[in-house]
């Protein structure tokens, strides 16, 4: 099994606090309500939640810069939000959090989206999500592209956090995927086939399983726990290397790990190293931030995996879309070795 040493981790990050990583996309903002449940309401078959929390966190793109910064990397944030008090909310965390705002611009005519999940006894039990989905307008996009332009010649790395709200669009990908081509900036992508854009020729994808099979199309029928002896899965790998050709594939396996694909090489499957499951909420996020950071600090691919593979089981053993420390990064894999 490939490991990666406390010590190169340390170096990695080291180098990650020398870098800028600028992330594009949707952002929103998290509410998590907690409280308990005794009984059933008497006006209808549903639960009374009696009140004990709420917390606000940044999610979508804004949880991808917050994991960042929360391993000392230098970000930036890029998106458009509304003007109105969750947007004010999420802007405040976010600089909170060291994230650089000046690229979080507001317009009248968006609304901040807000995800609302009520949990019960560490169980959530409805989410409400409030958001309008629009594609960006021509002049919208024109001012992303003039405010970009002059950030791009001081970055290392650009993620790109597409949800399908609107915010990416094939247009500002052929912008950014020229740009990053010219510069030689590494450019990440966790798709969503949902949203069908142009995903050909960015330098990371990063698709679940379930993602990485509808990009495919094809049906997920049966499954093998040793991920390199999973037939479907390997023609899936290959067919969207070929499609879409990115420098890496990441296909992400819950709790079996993740597979590293690469054109023209055998895939690589690191299995995961998460001791218990509490939250997955935003771990895609980690796991993106973490591996693209560790590349722009100089990491080889299979570096960065194992890498951004520690993020992730650390992350999804906490509560809410959270972030990994650097302290927490390195006791973890410490113990692996």
């Amino acid at each position: 099994m490939q490991q990666l040493s406390s010590d190169r981790a340390r170096q990695i990050l080291d180098h990650a606090a020398q870098t800028r990583v600028l992330v594009i996309g949707d952002v929103m903002l998290d509410s998590f309500i907690s409280g308990t449940v005794s009984r059933i309401s008497p006006e209808a078959p549903v639960p009374v939640l009696r009140f004990q929390s709420e917390s606000l966190m940044p999610g979508g793109a804004a949880n991808v810069a917050r994991n960042l910064t929360a391993l000392d990397t230098p970000t930036a944030l890029y998106s458009i939000i509304g003007k109105d008090r969750e947007g004010t909310q999420l802007r405040e965390i976010l600089e909170q959090e060291n994230v650089d705002c000046r690229g979080l611009r507001t317009s009248s005519k968006r609304t901040t989206g807000t995800k609302t999940r009520i949990v019960a006894q560490q169980q959530q039990i409805v989410r409400v999500d409030r958001e309008i989905v629009s594609d960006l307008t021509s002049q919208e996009q024109k001012t992303l592209e003039k405010i970009l332009r002059p950030a791009l010649k001081k970055a290392s790395a650009i993620i790109i956090g597409d949800y399908a709200k609107g915010m990416i669009t094939n247009s500002l990908l052929t912008f950014l995927r020229q740009e990053c081509q010219e510069r030689g900036i590494w450019l990440s992508l966790d798709p969503k086939p949902a949203h069908q854009v142009e995903l050909a020729g960015v330098s990371l994808i990063t698709p679940n399983r379930k993602e990485a099979f509808e990009l495919a199309v094809v049906d997920d029928v049966t499954r093998h726990r040793n991920p390199l002896k999973d037939k479907n899965l390997r023609l899936v790998a290959s067919r969207l290397l070929r499609r879409l050709r990115p420098t890496i594939m990441m296909i992400t396996l819950g709790d079996l790990g993740m597979l590293i694909c690469q054109r023209g090489q055998a895939p690589i499957h690191i299995p995961t190293v998460a001791q218990e499951v509490f939250d997955v909420s935003g771990a895609g996020d980690t796991v993106i931030a973490s591996f693209t950071l560790a590349i722009a600090a100089g990491a080889s691919p299979i570096e960065a995996a194992l890498f951004s593979n520690h993020a992730g089981g650390i992350v999804v053993g906490k509560r809410g879309t959270a972030t990994v420390t650097r302290k927490e990064l390195l006791n973890s894999l410490s113990q692996c070795q």
